[in-house]
């Protein structure tokens, strides 16, 4: 019997088992970074165990200082969790040499699977169809996939439509694997475009293996999925059969234990489908196949590590699925509604280009039932890593939290997602909440009628057409007034004098924010005047207007930005929130930059530094590449010209709107 686990890893997964650990009356040991002292994982935890440093690298990625941080702290088993070192055969046979339980497959179906070459080949073995990868790529081959063997979440993924980027694109995606996962092999695949990304969720034991049914992943930005769910909406019945059935021959094929997910890519044109990977792990959305099945899939894992089995032959987690769909049904607990539908949203601190953010998270409240289980009544489940507070760092993934709603039926648990989205209150870090909700209320998605490819080759609104009616422009006027509130109640002097009230009024306020019109308004003895709005009430916090006829409530945020003296004020609306940054009236000479200065987009370290002080280069040559959050990121050219100030050099560590390099325009 496991008495005290040690999680190798961070953030969300880590509290998700804790959660069960505590549960079952086990007790945890949490590992940590200096960055991620302080959040609330660690103090979660009955223990902790720092590991110096912040880098992956030299912390998570560490397997002598892992094994000895359980060895330390006297805890007898360890969980992986996922990414990092959860698919490392070498750091599974580390924790079992130190006389510790290893919560995973064996170590032999880690290496089978983790070297994605060898899996297709073991695939193929079984039966089961997969891509077949060319021996030397021609016109006809592309587009292709380069792929990181050893990891995944989109990271050594690049799609190559040219030949004469292939070599480049390997390069760029053999390292970017090597720093996210310690291992820079990588193989090349035809990828097909438009194809739905559908998975399996199995658990086995001694005894074999059992499907608990499909997911599907197809909604995903370079390559990371953004939503999730389960089961795999318009799937025909023979195919999730036969998808289900070729999981489990390949996990007994191979003797594996405990949790994993095969994935497949399929075909809606031709009702296809190709074997492209198993996890050998916990995956980021299994909790949509927890709320639809009603079981924690982490009890199980502990439940095999412990030798105590999954009960297949008891009907326990249900019959087993067979190619031809006889006897298919599962019989596991459920909630109300025979399952039902379960829906799951990444929030990451990214802007609408999807560059990562970090910074303070000032608010963070996202509406919830439960978090880090099986869910209760009402339907939404929370599970995050982060609290109001917190600082995301820029050393690791930018998702803040994976958002879940659970209902009888899949338009239910839409809907019931959305509006938890939009009473989220989030400020301090741009998110991707707005992209969320117009994905989720996107005709195309509510449809099932995603791929692969769709996120990304077409622009997903902010808000749903029937929000259309609603612009920024009542945000804009309460985050304004919200400022001449706060301006108002900090007065030390003639307190009793109405905000910005004239004796002689010639012209109106105006406040500016960044990327918006002026906002023009009059301060009178009654209170704030604004054209085509009736100003109800206002106050530094919130601000209720009404606009042709109806009246609506603004919350609000205002920070102060002490090094510069701007404000930034975050207004929470009914269904969509805007961040607003006040320009102030007088610049300051210094703060300008020089024209064609390329600035830092996010706070990062510097990784390559591609071109020279002097150099000639075309507008797109890349200069520098940066790394953020497990990702790199190419800085390029904005024009043609003469590279004439390179200000950092590999290893810098950068700030969001530093100057890199400056490169001047030909005349």
């Amino acid at each position: 019997m496991i008495r005290r686990l040690l999680v190798a890893n961070r953030g969300e997964i880590a509290r998700r088992v804790f959660a069960t650990c505590r549960r079952l009356g086990i007790e945890t040991v949490a590992v940590h970074s200096d960055a991620d002292a302080g959040l609330p994982f660690v103090a979660e935890a009955d223990r902790a165990v720092r590991l110096p440093g912040n880098a992956p690298s030299e912390t998570y990625l560490r397997i002598d200082l892992v094994v000895e941080a359980a060895l330390r702290s006297a805890a007898d088993a360890v969980h992986p969790g996922y990414g990092f070192l959860s698919e490392n055969a070498a750091f599974a046979r580390a924790v079992t040499d130190a006389g510790l339980t290893w919560v995973g497959p064996p170590p032999e179906a880690i290496e089978a699977m983790g070297d994605k070459v060898r899996a297709k080949e073991i695939a193929a073995a079984a039966g089961v169809p997969v891509l077949s990868a060319p021996d030397a790529a021609t016109e006809a081959d592309l587009p292709l996939m380069v792929k990181a063997s050893a990891g995944g979440g989109g990271r050594g993924m690049r799609v190559v439509r040219t030949l004469d980027r292939l070599d480049a694109e390997i390069e760029a995606a053999r390292a970017e694997a090597e720093s996210a996962f310690g291992d820079g092999t990588v193989f090349v695949e035809p990828y097909v475009e438009a194809g739905r990304h559908v998975e399996v969720q199995v658990m086995a034991d001694a005894s074999g293996a059992r499907a608990l049914g499909t997911r599907d992943c197809s909604v995903q930005r370079r390559h990371q999925k953004v939503v999730e769910e389960a089961p795999a909406p318009g799937l025909p019945a023979a195919t999730e059969q036969a998808m289900c059935a070729a999981a489990e021959s390949l996990a007994e094929g191979i003797g594996y234990r405990g949790a994993g997910t095969v994935e497949f890519l399929h075909d809606p044109a031709t009702d296809r489908f190709f074997f492209l990977e198993m996890n050998t792990r916990l995956q980021v959305e299994h909790p949509v196949t927890e709320l639809v099945t009603g079981t924690d899939l982490v009890e199980l894992q502990l439940a095999v590590a412990e030798g105590r089995g999954l009960g297949l032959g008891s009907g326990y987690l249900g019959t087993k699925w067979t190619a031809d769909g006889a006897d298919a049904h599962q019989n596991v607990p459920r909630y109300a509604g025979d399952g039902g539908h379960a829906i799951e949203v990444r929030l990451y601190a990214e802007d609408a280009s999807y560059v990562p953010q970090s910074g303070r998270l000032v608010t963070f409240d996202l509406p919830a039932d439960g978090a880090f289980g099986l869910l209760a009544s009402s339907g939404i489940r929370v599970d995050s890593g982060f609290a109001a507070g917190d600082e995301v760092s820029t050393f690791y993934d930018a998702m803040l939290a994976k958002v879940m709603a659970w209902a009888p039926t899949r338009e239910q648990a839409i809907r019931m997602l959305v509006a938890a989205l939009r009473r989220a209150r989030i400020h301090g870090v741009t998110t991707n909440r707005d992209q969320l909700v117009g994905i989720l209320t996107d005709p195309v998605f509510a449809a099932g009628e995603m791929t692969t490819t769709w996120l990304e080759s077409r622009p997903i609104p902010a808000e749903s057409p029937s929000d259309s009616a609603s612009s920024d422009r009542p945000a804009l006027v309460a985050g304004a007034l919200m400022l001449a509130a706060d301006d108002a109640a900090r007065r030390t002097v003639q307190q009793g004098v109405p905000a910005a009230w004239r004796n002689v009024v010639s012209q109106p306020q105006r406040t500016t924010f960044e990327g918006h019109e002026p906002v023009e308004w009059w301060g009178t003895r009654d209170g704030f005047v604004v054209d085509g709005v009736t100003v109800l009430e206002v106050s530094p916090t919130h601000a209720r207007l009404e606009v042709d006829g109806v009246t609506g409530r603004w919350d609000g945020l205002i920070v102060a930005d002490r090094r510069t003296g701007t404000r930034e004020v975050h207004v929470d609306g009914s269904v969509r929130s805007v961040r607003l940054r006040e320009v102030p009236r007088f610049t300051d000479p210094a703060d300008a930059v020089a024209s064609g200065s390329l600035l830092a987009p996010m706070p990062g370290t510097v990784v390559a530094v591609k071109a020279e002080t002097g150099a000639e280069v075309a507008a797109g040559d890349v200069v520098l590449v940066l790394e953020a959050m497990k990702m790199q990121h190419t800085v390029t050219a904005p024009h043609d010209g003469t590279v004439t100030e390179i200000n950092v050099e590999p290893g810098s560590q950068v700030a969001s709107g530093e100057v890199l390099a400056v490169v001047e325009e030909h005349s």
